[in-house]
């Protein structure tokens, strides 16, 4: 091998090897800064998130903190660049009894607010929350059966308005005493209300702190109903969800 060919081959390592290190930088920018992609691995946020559903994150929507980097590195505390989030946002953030968990949730009261849920009824500042009856959420379970829960439409004081899941009349969290909301803290419940842990459960979740927000779900980019196995390339297409890809969380 002549020193000409050599030195080319070795160029070539050289390119490729710099290439890569600039798309691995851009990925931790993109990552760390503007957008982080995330999966749905539970039903707590049925019928706004399935099982199975991929969503970007905006990263930037209410400024960084320690949680907004890989492995909550403490670069800092607090936030910086903050924006307030607003009520009925749907916000990834850390669970605040061990700050590692990532959890999704819907942002129900602001610091200061008192919270409370009673018959299955939730209320802002002694108030309840307007709540319209829909035609029940159908389900199909593994097994092919289809099942029904109780859907209802909740509308929030600033006017957000989201869909809501109530299966049981008389569930343990349909029922709870009053939440005062601590300053720079937020109170999130899950939308499938009785499969949720939430800040109803300080032992789980609790008062979340503003650190603790990761992002802001924005678009679901992916779905799959999770019949096709990663290998099994031929039922990709079938257990894609495509009437879910692009579609704004709401």
């Amino acid at each position: 091998m002549t020193d000409k060919v050599k030195n080319f081959r070795e160029s070539e390592w050289v390119d490729t090897a710099r290439t890569v290190t600039y798309a691995v930088v851009i990925a931790l920018i993109i990552r760390a800064f503007l957008f982080q992609p995330f999966n749905i691995p539970s039903g707590s946020m049925i019928p706004t998130l399935l099982i199975g559903d991929y969503l970007f994150v905006s990263k930037f929507s209410y400024g960084y903190s320690k949680h907004s980097f890989p492995f909550s590195l403490p670069i800092f505390d607090g936030r910086v660049l903050a924006s307030q989030p607003e009520r009925g946002d749907v916000i990834v953030f850390k669970k605040p009894t061990d700050n590692q968990t990532d959890f999704i949730k819907r942002l129900i009261g602001l610091p200061g607010d008192e919270i409370q849920v009673r018959r299955g009824i939730l209320h802002i500042n002694g108030k309840p929350v307007k709540r319209e009856r829909l035609e029940d959420f159908i389900e199909k379970a593994p097994s092919g059966d289809l099942r029904r829960y109780p859907q209802y439409r909740e509308t929030l004081p600033n006017g957000v308005s989201y869909t809501t899941l109530d299966t049981d009349a008389n569930g343990y969290l349909d029922n709870t005493g009053v939440y005062k909301v601590p300053e720079g803290h937020y109170f999130m419940m899950g939308d499938n209300r009785d499969n949720s842990n939430d800040s109803r459960v300080p032992s789980e979740v609790g008062y979340v702190p503003f650190e603790n927000l990761v992002g802001r779900a924005e678009v679901i980019f992916f779905s799959t109903d999770g019949s096709a196995r990663i290998w099994e390339i031929w039922n990709w297409f079938s257990a894609t969800r495509w009437n879910r890809l692009f579609h704004e969380v709401d």
